[in-house]
């Protein structure tokens, strides 16, 4: 593995992360210019912007040929997103949850969630089934546009922010070339992240999948890492927790879908991704549910719990490539540490909500 192939990673997810922060400044800026509400720009553009990165690198992925990665970076990055992103957020405020995520938002992640293990299940995510997947995310966008213009109302602060910043030196012509800066920056990043990854497994003996679990899916997922640490830390949970699961929606949606109708052959799932990691990742999205309604409030030892699951994962990911010996032991112990803790989780978070109740 040479030095300009780890230079070539870590240039791409720079320019990944560049590339979505200019997309996302100046669509919003433009956006709030025309006149559209800035909650509708928060729950499109700036939702858009932050899982840009997975959508470069599918496609550039689907045009390639590497299913695994595709596949990989979506399931990763929507495990690494409650896990991981979800968890760093608790642990550093605890965060409430909105009502609208409850009973709209968290419903759809665990729909797609398992509609994805459904249309994975012969092995391949065909053209016609990624169709239905865009189409879905295209009915969630509209709604939420709808549903936006009819409630009238601006609430997303981080937009204003963006807006508010804007001197007299921002034309029309400025945004417009952000955009296109931005768009450049994510087609060459994510160019640059699938071949340096795929140099990479082929030099270390590691499955092109494992490489899109773990270093892909983080490294498209820092957006949401970053908008949602800055979140949390100026005590807006509901921009943590929506951005989150917002963009595990958009990725199962649009980014799978979009995949899907533009690989010649759609989207080949491996047997590994379909006996633990999908089923993982859509444990993960109903494990939200009863931890959200209960407690309507992610505490901080919930928090550093979701990121123990996110270690034990990643643990086990990298012990299955080196074929480590005693990984009959492991997955013992993930049986019974794991289970039995998720258990007790949920019932001391129904305990709390029952108690609070009365």
């Amino acid at each position: 593995m040479s030095i300009i192939t780890l230079i070539q990673l870590v240039a791409g997810l720079v320019l990944l992360v560049l590339g979505a922060d200019c997309l996302v400044n100046g669509a919003s800026r433009i956006a709030v210019k025309v006149g559209i509400s800035s909650l509708v720009v928060g729950l499109t553009i700036v939702a858009f912007g932050t899982s840009s990165p997975e959508l470069a690198v599918n496609l550039e992925s689907a045009l390639t040929g590497k299913s695994d990665i595709a596949i990989g970076n979506v399931v990763g990055s929507n495990i690494f997103n409650v896990l991981f992103v979800l968890g760093i957020c608790a642990s550093i405020s605890p965060m409430n949850i909105a009502r609208q995520l409850l009973h709209f938002d968290v419903p759809i992640m665990i729909a797609a969630s398992i509609f994805a293990l459904v249309f994975a299940w012969d092995g391949n995510i065909n053209r016609m089934e990624g169709v239905v997947f865009l189409s879905g995310g295209l009915a969630y966008t509209t709604f939420l546009l709808c549903n936006s213009y009819r409630e009238g109302q601006n609430t997303s602060d981080e937009v204003e922010e963006i807006v508010n910043k804007s001197d007299s030196s921002n034309t029309w012509l400025k945004d417009s070339l952000l955009i296109l800066g931005g768009l450049g920056m994510l087609v060459l990043g994510s160019n640059w992240l699938i071949h340096s990854a795929v140099a990479i497994a082929k030099t270390i003996g590691v499955s092109e999948l494992v490489i899109g679990l773990t270093i892909v899916a983080m490294g498209t997922s820092l957006p949401e890492l970053a908008s949602s640490i800055i979140a949390s830390l100026k005590k807006e949970q509901d921009i943590s927790v929506g951005n989150v699961v917002g963009s595990n929606i958009f990725n199962i949606l649009v980014v799978l879908g979009a995949t899907a109708i533009i690989s010649p052959q759609g989207i080949k799932v491996s047997q590994a991704a379909l006996s633990f990691d999908i089923p993982l990742m859509i444990a993960v999205a109903i494990a939200c549910f009863p931890i959200f309604l209960t407690g309507r409030q992610i505490a901080r030892w919930e928090g550093i719990l979701f990121i123990i699951y996110y270690g034990a994962y990643t643990g086990y990911l990298i012990l299955d490539t080196v074929n480590y010996e005693n990984m009959a032991l492991y997955r013992q112990l993930m049986g019974f540490f794991v289970v039995p803790l998720t258990v007790i989780t949920l019932i001391i978070s129904m305990g709390q909500y029952f108690w609070k109740s009365r």
